[in-house]
């Protein structure tokens, strides 16, 4: 929910370890801190017509109070006014909550971890090879291959191509090869009521956790492993995403998105719908750059601005590249040089599982190879 490698690797790039919660541990997540402010254009230039609004999101995932997470309370306080808030709030068993929780370690390693100082933004020349690359293509063709017929209906179904189901999983675990060993009771727990600085979010998490052991009974918070930010399975589903988007791919009455991958591509390609996924839609086009246009960088990711509105600016599709109602420019240094694209709502629907647009990029850009070596 960005995104999406582990331990040494996941701390290198943190964003991979928490896909499909769209919130990564680093507030800097390449936009306005770090991507720098929007560049307005003068009022004479500016094409007839305001911004296109931006794409409808599912609500905010809730977020844990302050009772719980206001580190001048103290700590054991603050653990039972956690369990007070996650019976009132999800109607779990309060005798089970605390049970799990006497049970949970706090892990110093993943303090240490994500309490390091985020290592400097890779340019897009050293990011791109970490994804496309001849193993990680040759691999979602063959994983494609060997599940075709399962994901094939899927695409179907909702829209999203099959290839970008697998994308997702080839970034995320290596088609399902890495998905973290750490407990995820733990890695909640540790980051809920010793990491002050997203607190509110991983206690939500928490809670989260065992509101969707609730519903998916099956499930031993005990017992499952994932990434060090609590992200589990092939795809990385947070327990918010897990809970409220994952899918019963196949009728057997279950989400398991740990293994199953029946539920595994129907849950990635229903986060995409749910949030704003166009069936048949481009994700991005190359563009061309103008004599003399200023540099523009805008404050996000989403798809607001006409064509007209870009190509006053500067920037419009290249020869032959696709056209879409609204987009965004995405400007990165790559191998040959800056490069220039235009992002459209797809793309925008990608950075919602993970908030980097070079993830988002190379998602796409791993899909278009794997499509290429599939075939039709």
């Amino acid at each position: 929910m960005s995104r999406r490698p582990f331990f040494r690797l996941a701390v290198a790039a943190l964003p991979f370890a928490l896909a499909a919660c769209a919130t990564p541990v680093n507030p800097s997540d390449g936009h306005a801190e770090d991507y720098g402010a929007v560049t307005p254009l003068p009022e004479a230039a500016r094409p007839e017509g305001a911004l296109l609004p931006p794409v409808p999101q599912p609500p905010e995932r809730p977020v844990a109070p302050t009772s719980v997470t206001d580190p001048a309370i103290p700590r054991a306080t603050r653990v039972d006014n956690f369990v007070d808030y996650t019976v009132q709030t999800y109607g779990a068993d309060p005798a089970y909550v605390r049970s799990v929780l006497a049970q949970a370690q706090v892990q110093q390693a993943i303090l240490t971890a994500i309490s390091r100082p985020a290592e400097a933004v890779r340019p897009w020349r050293d990011y791109r090879p970490i994804f496309i690359n001849d193993a990680r293509i040759n691999g979602g063709v063959a994983f494609y291959r060997e599940n075709r017929a399962a994901l094939d209906r899927v695409a179907a179904e909702t829209g999203v191509p099959a290839e970008y189901i697998v994308a997702i999983i080839g970034v995320e675990t290596s088609y399902g090869r890495v998905t973290g060993n750490w407990k995820v009771i733990d890695a909640l727990y540790t980051l809920a009521f010793d990491y002050a600085p997203r607190a509110p979010f991983f206690a939500g998490e928490l809670a989260q956790l065992f509101a969707l052991q609730k519903a998916e009974p099956q499930l031993d918070v005990l017992q499952l492993k994932g990434s060090y930010a609590g992200a589990m399975g092939m795809g990385q589903f947070m327990p918010s995403s897990y809970r409220l988007w994952a899918k019963d791919g196949d009728g057997d009455g279950q989400r398991d998105l740990l293994t199953h991958k029946p539920d595994v591509f129907a849950s990635i390609a229903n986060y995409f719908v749910v949030h704003g996924w166009q069936r048949g839609a481009p994700v991005v086009a190359r563009a061309q750059r103008a004599e003399g246009a200023a540099d523009f960088k805008p404050e996000n990711w989403e798809p607001v601005y006409p064509l007209a509105n870009l190509a006053a600016r500067g920037y419009t599709p290249a020869p032959g590249q696709p056209t879409a109602e609204g987009a965004t420019l995405l400007s990165l240094d790559g191998e040959a040089g800056m490069e220039y694209w235009l992002a459209y709502r797809n793309f925008y629907v990608i950075t919602r599982y993970n908030r980097s647009p070079m993830y988002s990029l190379s998602v796409h850009q791993l899909a278009q190879a794997i499509r290429a070596g599939v075939g039709p």
